[in-house]
């Protein structure tokens, strides 16, 4: 999938992913997609209810060895 941004958050913790993920996606373009990719076990459930509470878009999340891959286009 073709991306415009990537974010590795591997070995960050509960709630950094999202707030950096928050950070990176004020800079962004509405449409524009974010690959993150993190190796912390709450992270997918934080960035569903990320995406849910700010009108973003998981377009993917996928799971490769211990990594926790997802897809994000901005609202």
């Amino acid at each position: 999938m073709k991306t415009d941004r990537q974010f590795d958050a591997k070995g960050l913790r509960c709630p950094l992913p999202i707030l950096k993920l928050s950070k990176f996606f004020k800079e962004m373009t509405r449409g524009e997609i974010m690959e993150i990719t993190a190796d912390d076990k709450a992270f997918e459930p934080d960035v569903k209810a990320w995406c849910k509470k700010t009108g973003n878009a998981i377009i993917e999340i996928k799971k490769e060895g211990g990594n926790t891959v997802a897809f994000i286009r901005k609202g």
